[in-house]
This record gives C-alpha cells, structure tokens and sequence, in this order.
C-alpha cells in the first residue's frame, strides 16, 4: 500500500514551545490560580465541619457574637457545595463565577473592614485573620479579573431562577412533612415547621434552635440540608453552564468543506465523516483548513484530523482552542492519526491510543494461501448459496431503488437507537453523497438481504460507513460483501479500503505473546472479559483475516481530569449514551437537529454479527 505522505512543517511552526509569561500575565494566572484553590480549601474545611462536631460547634462560635468567620466558611453542606462547584468553574475560568464570587466576597470584606474599626471587634485576633483571608480572596479576584473570560448563555439566569424556585419549592415541602411527621413537640404551627425547614436548609448548626416549637431528629435535619445542597447545586449548574454550541453545519460550511476534500480529502480515511450535519466548523484565518468539531456535555468533541492544507492545520487547532476556552469547553479530539496528533500535541494536548484502523490495499489483498482459508471458505460458501453483490456509487442508483434501500436499511437496524459520530456520516440516500459506494447482497431468490454503503477516501480510496443485513440471511454475509468489493475494486477505481476500528489492538496482540509482562496480561484479560458484551476482541479478530495495514488513532485532551467528561461525552456523542430529554417547555431555544435519514449508521447492528460475519461496523458505529 502507498505510504501516506508527510507532513513538512515550516521551522517557525516546527517548534511551537509556549512563550514565557512576563510578571503581569504570570501574576494574573497565579491570582486566578489562588481564587480556586481557596475555594477547594474552604469547600474541604466545611465538610469537616459537618463530619466533626466540636469543629462545627468552633465554626458556629466564630459565625454568631463578636465573631466572625472567612468568605464561606459556615459548616454547612450548602456552603461546602457551593464552595466546591464555585472551584470548578472559576478553574474553567468562567465570567459569571468570577462576577458571583465579587458580589458576594466583596461586601463581605467591606463590612468585616467597618466592623473591625469598632473596640468590641478588634480585640479577638481570629476577626483580624478572617478579614485577611476574605480581602485576599477579594484582591485575587480584581487581580486576576482578565483570566476569567469563559461566557456562558444567555437564557442560563432565566433557566436559573426556574429551577431554583421549582427545587426550593420540592425540597423545601418534602422537609417540611418530614418535620410534621418526626416533630417530637406537639401543636406546632405550620408556619414554625417552615421556618424550621428554612433554617436548617442554610445550616445543621444551632441556627434553628431558635425555633422552640419544633424539635426534629438529626437525620431530618441532615436530609434538608443535603436536599437544599443538591438544589442550589442544580441551580449553579444551570446558572454556570457553557453554551452548547451550533446544531447544525451550514450550507456554506459543507461547501467550504467540501472544496478541502476535493483537494486534500485523501490524507485521512475519516476526512469525510466532517461533512455530518451536527457538527459545526471552524476554519484557520487562511480557509485552507478547518476542525469540525460537536459540543456535548460541554466538551468540545473534534474526530480525525483537521480538514485541508496541514501547514494550514495550526491556525484551525488555535482558532479551535480558542472557541473552547472562550466558551469554558474541555477539547478533544477523537480518532486522530500519528500526523495529527503530532501537531496538535505541539498545542498543548496529550495523547492516548485508542486503537487501529484496518486498511486493506487492493493490490495486495488475495484469497490464495493457507492464512486466506477461513476467509476462502466463508466466500466460497455463500456463493454457492446463490448470494451475488452489485457495487455502485450512490449517483448510479435510480431514485426508486435508493428509496427502498433506505428503508431496508431502516427495518434491519438493531434497536431505535442511532449510533455513530466520529467515524460514521449519519445518513443514507442523500442527494449530496453521490461518490459514495453501495454495495448490495442479493440471495438466489432476487430478494435483498444486506448492504454496506462507504464514504469516499480520496479519488482512489473508501471508508465504511453502514453495515445493515436481514438477521435471517445467511451466516457470514458480511464477510462475502467485503471481499467481493477488495476482488473487484477496480471496477470503481478503488485502490485502498478503510474497514473496522479495532480498540485496543495492540493490547490483544502483544498480551498474547510469549514474554508479555503481567500488566499488559491483565489487561488483555480486562479487555477479554467485557468483549463478551462489547466485542472488542472480536472485532480486531474479524479484520485481521483480511491481513490489513494496521493505523493507530489517538484520542486527544488537555487535562486528564477531563477524561471522564470526554469519555462521557464521547459516549452520547456515538449514541452509547442517551440521557432523559426535559420536557419539551424546559427545552432550550436552540437550532433543532432534523431526524436522521431511515438507514443511518447503528454500530449494534454490524457488532452483534461480528464474529460470524467477520466484519462489524467501526467500533464507535
């Protein structure tokens, strides 16, 4: 197979090592960097505070009289919620929390400074250090204002204030008939029961002994707090959330795009799985190249390489990262070659391998030989069977025939679920992918029992797409379609073939040989165990007998502590995931995504068959 080609990098890009701050903008980050940090500390003193009761009891002492305590520091769960999410978004440097935090922390310090000129305060030194930490805090903040430039949406306070006065309304009745029903005083009035709930939504301390009437359990006043707590964290959430981003790829988008394919479309396999429609692009200043990218979770959620010119690369990865930033998105690409990830780690990103891609060169590929048996056998099989392939491209099919190809594709999907994001287009039939290549299984009665459909790689080269197939067709169907299409390549001017992303190859192939240490054998055992409901090793199993040219993706990220909300992400991006919608008049105004086309990718459908058919569909499909 022909080697890909390489990459000349200019030497100014060549090295692209990050400046060193001057004193100011190192000053700025260091400020900023302290906001977090007193936040986790804080969050961290007052869940201490909740578990240890004399500590509690001094927070309380120091919080009533002539005492006074640091900016959040009151021994409750809300307080050390709030603390705790505050470090998260401030460290995401998002603008509404630096603003919350100056509200709130900068009167603060302005009343302890007016408390501290009367006598009754100044004689207790803890008033003087609580006043210091509070103006330090304060001082970070101004000092460090211009890194906290992260926006958020706009509807997020409309949002807000709806979920914080439906969640006080939830928690606030279920505490007060919690109160009603273990109220060990009788004759209460309703109206002390809901001061009571009130009070110890703010605190578990003495705060509500001021109520005499009521006198509840501790584990009652435990679970208001805690109900209060997961109110006001929902509400910060939904207060401090990162926009989601664009729905849609624009006409002109995909035009821009399309005219980067035309030119540079054979360097990458998934190069044209940028053209799905729920994601958006980003191009470099120059329009010679562009990531696509889709916002889920709030993680920015890029796959394959950037599209176009890679001396033009650079300028779409920082215009990326710069949207992300601005937006408080964690980046990261998915799918990525060696190539790509090389450039994009020169900004800042780590690496972790995924897996391999199996690519097969026509020239090469074979059935003669003892390692083609199996395969040999399987072909040999379901052609005396009376099964026949025709291969050809999307443009090549009458309307008619493309309409009940869409909707076989459609009754033979696995499941309702549509699956598919990084290495999967997300449709099937559209008038715009007419270079694609259908193939299409029928058995000796004319009746259509499969398809695979492919994405162009370039002039000369295909990418799968979709794998769909009758369940009562013959066993190893797909197997006979895929290398119908290697033997008769030509016929459409293929030279390269794209199959099956297999995680984790390399762990099943190195852990089974002689030597290998016992991680790496732990490993493949792992991995073994869970491809009994995932199939992970059944799919590198399935393309290895076509004796492909292995290609190593990568995913790309900037902070491990970002990997479950990639992982996460990832998931629901590929449809693994779906979480519960809101109803549709808590919904978001945004750009509406259109139903997928009948037919679109589903990996459960190829993956189920995997073994048998000795292909399945690319393992995010």
């Amino acid at each position: 197979m022909p080697e890909r080609q390489s990459v000349l990098i200019p030497p100014q890009r060549e090295s692209r090592a990050p400046a060193r701050l001057s004193p100011g903008p190192r000053l700025r980050a260091g400020a900023a960097a302290a906001t977090v940090w007193y936040l986790r500390v804080l969050a961290a003193l007052n869940i201490v505070a909740v578990l240890s009761l004399p500590f509690r009891e001094e927070v309380h002492e120091h919080n009533g009289g002539e005492f006074f305590t640091p900016y959040l520091a009151t021994a409750g769960l809300v307080s050390a919620a709030l603390a705790l999410f505050l470090a998260m978004v401030m460290r995401r440097r998002k603008r509404a929390a630096w603003l919350f935090n100056l509200l709130f922390a900068g009167p603060l310090f302005l009343l302890y400074v007016l408390a501290l000129t009367q006598d009754r305060y100044q004689d207790h030194l803890f008033n003087w250090l609580s006043a210091a930490l509070t103006g330090g805090f304060v001082a970070a903040l101004l000092l460090g204002r211009r890194e906290f430039n992260a926006i958020g949406d706009r509807s997020n306070p409309r949002h807000a204030l709806a979920v914080g006065a439906g969640g006080i309304l939830l928690s606030g009745g279920l505490g007060t008939w919690l109160v009603d029903a273990t109220n060990k005083v009788s004759g209460a009035p309703l109206t002390d029961k809901v001061v009571y709930t009130l009070l110890r939504s703010i605190s578990v301390g003495p705060l509500a002994d001021r109520v005499p009437a009521v006198h509840a359990p501790r584990w009652v006043d435990i679970t208001i707090n805690l109900l209060m707590a997961a109110t006001f964290l929902l509400v910060l959430y939904v207060c401090f959330r990162s926009p989601r981003g664009r729905a849609l790829l624009g006409e002109e988008d995909e035009r821009r795009l399309r005219d980067l394919l035309d030119r540079h479309g054979d360097r990458d396999s998934l190069g044209y799985f940028a053209l799905r429609r729920d994601k958006a692009a980003i191009f470099s200043p120059t329009g010679k190249a562009a990531v696509t990218y889709r916002v889920v979770g709030g993680v920015s959620l890029a796959s394959g390489d950037p599209i176009g010119d890679p001396e033009a690369w650079p300028g779409a990865i920082d215009a990326w990262l710069s949207e992300a930033r601005r937006h408080a998105w964690a980046p990261a690409v998915m799918g990525a070659s060696e190539e790509a990830g090389t450039i994009y780690a020169r900004h800042g990103l780590d690496a972790l391998e995924l897996g391999d891609e199996a690519i097969v060169d026509v020239a090469d590929f074979s059935l003669d030989g003892r390692a083609m048996r199996v395969v040999r056998q399987a072909h040999n099989r379901v052609r005396r069977a009376g099964y026949t392939v025709t291969i050809r491209r999307h443009e090549d099919i009458p309307d008619d025939e493309m309409a009940q190809l869409v909707e076989r594709a459609d009754q033979w999907r696995d499941g309702a679920t549509e699956r598919g994001f990084s290495m999967a287009l997300g449709r099937l039939g559209d008038p715009a992918d007419g270079r694609c290549v259908m193939l299409e299984c029928r058995d000796a009665q004319g009746e259509p029992r499969a398809l695979l459909s492919f994405v162009p790689w370039g002039e000369q080269g295909l990418s799968l797409d979709l794998m769909r197939r009758d369940r009562d067709s013959e066993n190893g169907l797909m197997e006979f379609m895929v290398v119908e299409l290697l033997l008769r390549a030509g016929e459409i001017g293929v030279r390269r073939v794209s199959l099956n992303f297999a995680m984790f190859r390399s762990v099943f192939e190195r852990g089974a040989r002689l030597g290998a240490g016992p991680v790496l054998r732990l490993w493949r055992s792992v991995l073994t165990f869970f491809s009994r409901w995932w199939q992970i090793e059944s799919l590198y199993r399935a393309n290895a007998k076509y004796r492909p040219v292995w290609e190593p993706r990568f995913l790309l990220f900037a902070k491990s502590a970002d990997i479950p909300r990639i992982g996460i992400a990832s998931a629901r991006a590929e449809g693994f995931l779906t979480p519960p919608a809101l109803p549709s008049f808590a919904r978001r105004g945004r750009r509406s995504v259109p139903d997928a086309p009948a037919g679109s990718t589903d990996s459960a459908d190829s993956a189920g068959s995997a073994g048998a058919a000795g292909s399945g569909a690319k393992s995010s499909r």
